[in-house]
Order: C-alpha cells, then sequence, then structure tokens
C-alpha cells in the first residue's frame, strides 16, 4: 500500500508517523498525482499544533502533512479537462503531500515546465507563490525599498529576489549567520534582535517605503515603526499584530497562474528556489524538524522515490 507520513493527532512531534493508506480517488476538479517532491514549510508543524487557516474546515485524522508538491498525473477526476495522464505538473494538495499519492485541485495546479525539476518545482507553491503575491501587492516602483523580515527563509529568499528582479531594493533582516547569504540575494543584511529598528536605519538612511513582515511578534512591532504609511506593512506570519499596526495579511492568489509565473522566474533564471536540503520520505520527521526547529536556509524538500 502507499505510503504517507501524517500526524494521527494536534500536538509535538510525537504525534507523526509513516503509516500505509489506501491511494486516493480524485473527486471532481482534481487530479490524482505520482508524488516525486513535497516542499517542507513552517505551516506543516504548525497545522499538527492545530492551526487551521481562516475559513479552513476542521481536518480529519489522522492527516497527511505537508502544502505543496510537485509529481506527474496518474488519474483525473470527473469532468477534468486541461490535463491528461503523464503529465508533470507543481500545485498544492487537497489533504497534505508528504505521500506517494497527492489529490490536487486543478484551480491550483501547474504544468510543471521541462526545465524545472521536481525538487525545485515542489519549492513553488507555498514560499515563492507567497512571495510573489505579497511583492506585487505592496505595488512599490521600481527604485523603492522594502524591508523584508526573515529574509533567509524559504518565503523571505523567494521574496528578496522577485523584488530585486521587480527593480526595488531590500534590506533584508535574519541572523547573524546567514548574513553572506542573504547579501547573496542582492539584499542589505541586518541582523535580528533588539534595537531592530535603529539598526535598519543606519542600513537605509532614505528610510524603507514597505515592510514585508515573515517573522511577527516583537519584530513586525519594530519594523512597523519605520513606516509613515502602514498600508504598506503586510505579514505572512502574524495577522493579528499586522491589523492592530494598521497593516495586513499577505492576500493570496492561490492560482494556477501564479505557479505559471514563479516557474517562469525560475526558468528565466531570475528567481532561484535555494533547496538546501533534501530527505527521503521516510525520513520526513528529520525533514520536519529542520524547518520547525527555524535553522533552515532556504528551502527544504521531501524526494519521493518511485
Amino acid at each position: 500500500m502507499p505510503k504517507a507520513y501524517v500526524f494521527t493527532r494536534y500536538g509535538g512531534p510525537e504525534t507523526e508517523a509513516l503509516v500505509e493508506q489506501d491511494r486516493p480517488s480524485p473527486g471532481p476538479g482534481q487530479v490524482l498525482v505520482a508524488v516525486r517532491a513535497a516542499g517542507v514549510n513552517p505551516v506543516d508543524w504548525k497545522q499538527r499544533t492545530g492551526y487551521a487557516r481562516p475559513g479552513a474546515g476542521a481536518r480529519e485524522l489522522p492527516a497527511v502533512l505537508g502544502n505543496e508538491v510537485a509529481g506527474v498525473v496518474e488519474e483525473l477526476g470527473p469532468d477534468v479537462t486541461g490535463f491528461t495522464a503523464g503529465d508533470e505538473v507543481f500545485g498544492n494538495p487537497v489533504a497534505g503531500g508528504y505521500a506517494e499519492y497527492a489529490l490536487l485541485p486543478t484551480a491550483v495546479t501547474a504544468h510543471k515546465p521541462a526545465a524545472l525539476s521536481f525538487t525545485d518545482a515542489a519549492a513553488l507553491p507555498i514560499a515563492a507563490a507567497t512571495a510573489y503575491d505579497g511583492i506585487h501587492q505592496l505595488g512599490l516602483p521600481s527604485g523603492a525599498t522594502v524591508l523584508i523580515t526573515g529574509a533567509g527563509g524559504g518565503v523571505g529568499v523567494a521574496a528578496t529576489q522577485i523584488a530585486r528582479a521587480l527593480g526595488l531594493a531590500v534590506v533584508g533582516v535574519a541572523s547573524e549567520g546567514k548574513k553572506d547569504f542573504v547579501e547573496e540575494l542582492g539584499a542589505v543584511h541586518v541582523p535580528s534582535g533588539p534595537d531592530l529598528a535603529e539598526r535598519v536605519r543606519a542600513a537605509a538612511p532614505d528610510g524603507v517605503d514597505a515592510v514585508f513582515d515573515l517573522v511577527g511578534g516583537e519584530v513586525l512591532e519594530a519594523a512597523a515603526t519605520l513606516l509613515d504609511d502602514r498600508t504598506k506593512l503586510i505579514t505572512g506570519a502574524d495577522r493579528e499584530t499586522a491589523a492592530r499596526l494598521g497593516g495586513g495579511p499577505v492576500e493570496r492568489a492561490r492560482t494556477a497562474a501564479v505557479l505559471d509565473e514563479v516557474a517562469r522566474l525560475v526558468v528565466d533564471g531570475r528567481l532561484r528556489p535555494f533547496v538546501t536540503g533534501t530527505f527521503p520520505l521516510d525520513r520526513a520527521a528529520e525533514a520536519l524538524r529542520t524547518v520547525e526547529d527555524g535553522h533552515a536556509r532556504g528551502k527544504i524538500v521531501i524526494e519521493v522515490a518511485r
């Protein structure tokens, strides 16, 4: 039977297990995909602890972990058009992606370009798509400066590159250990920690025009003091604090069209997925711990052998 990595109840890592499950069957508007790679994101372990996106219903347990995959279409649901068996695709699964098989809704599934590997494609639907949505939501003109907190993580790495591709200057907040990495992306690095606002002002004496927050909490509080126009404050980490400060969340498009765009950026050489670690499915626990511990640079991906 196909294998999947699940959590059996809400809680910590002790709730996780590699299990065998029946192969799922696609419903209307869905395709069944033989997974080749699955991206690992902070939202994965947060969902295990009970987090749910606004408007999302309760998940049936045990629940498969993971929110982005790349693979090969094996079966079409009723009335599905635009896809055929054998197509190489990537997107957001209906109910988990750390598995040998996953169901994908066609609305958020894109055809994978031949020049894009399964591993890199699996790193795009959450981090790169969130980054793309956020940078375009800010609507800054070329030459403007954006402050990105958490610039060394999956979304931050993509957001920095997309911003630079649009002609924006970037000040990237990350740990001292990620300084060279952030500067390699074309950003001015500012170390995280106390007195953040003062260090940003020193690094960007002309000020910043927008904040793309990926950390939340005290970091978001400090970053907000740098803006006169709080409508240019968005977060992918702490919508409650952002709302209190006059900002808002990243408005996600969640469309195949956005996936097509980020894939094109990769193929054109303007966006590197920066997959810095890969794990087989039977080591999914290690992959998730790498992200949950907060020390990962770039993206972590689970590769599924066929």
